[in-house]
């Protein structure tokens, strides 16, 4: 079990930045969601089934965090089971609503841009797909799997820190982690207008994935 954690530990936060720079080259996420819906869906059928299979490949990421969400609790904390339960649920939380706002790209927006894109659709046809395009995007996209998903994976990651704090010889990592963890949780803070949230979510991102390669590392040695 602890070979199969630190294996995921590293190689998940490598698969995710990979790819997040794929999306970003090839559909220029997610700078792209800030544009007219219409030029949204018109990028998306130029990407073809290539973008469609980088979005599932994404998504799997995020499913692949539930069991390590579960894990590296399980081999951390074992001696303590309230501990290790509440961070192991909230890791289930922070894969599954990440999983939940990613699956829209690869199963629902294909057909949505196939609609809007089609030679001869009528302007009602059109604005009924943006409404349900932006519906489906505010839902679970930004309130499921980014503000959700910053609370649950911010928290789980201020948790597993804590522990490390508490219980390592090195507590200077563990305060690394918290940093990364508070980070993540402003990024909750962009639907109330606070600009520089995302950059700063962005940043912390980045970070923690260079964290938990560490501790993948680590665990591993």
């Amino acid at each position: 079990m602890r070979i199969a954690i630190a294996v995921l530990l590293i190689v998940l936060p490598i698969a995710f930045n990979v790819i997040f720079l794929l999306l970003q080259k090839s559909f220029a996420y997610p700078d792209i969601l800030r544009k007219p819906t219409g030029d949204i869906l018109a990028r998306f059928t130029a990407g073809g089934p290539r973008l469609v299979g980088l979005w599932y490949a994404f998504t799997l990421t995020a499913l692949l965090f539930i069991p390590l969400g579960v894990l590296l609790p399980r081999l951390l904390m074992a001696d303590n089971p309230a501990y290790f339960g509440v961070t192991a649920a909230l890791g289930v939380l922070a894969g599954l609503v990440q999983v939940l706002g990613l699956l829209r790209w690869p199963f629902l927006v294909p057909y949505l841009a196939k609609t809007y894109t089609k030679p001869g659709a009528s302007e009602v046809s059109r604005q009924a797909v943006e409404v349900v395009f932006q519906a489906f995007h505010q839902y679970l996209g930004v309130a499921v799997g980014e503000h959700l998903g910053y609370l649950f994976t911010g928290c789980w990651t201020a948790l597993i820190a804590y522990w490390v704090i508490i219980h390592s010889s090195a507590p200077w990592f563990g305060w690394l982690g918290m940093v990364c963890a508070a980070g993540i949780l402003v990024g909750m803070l962009e639907p109330a207008g606070f600009k520089r949230a995302g950059p700063v979510n962005a940043i912390a991102y980045i970070f923690w994935s260079l964290w938990l390669i560490a501790l993948g590392v680590i665990i591993l040695m």
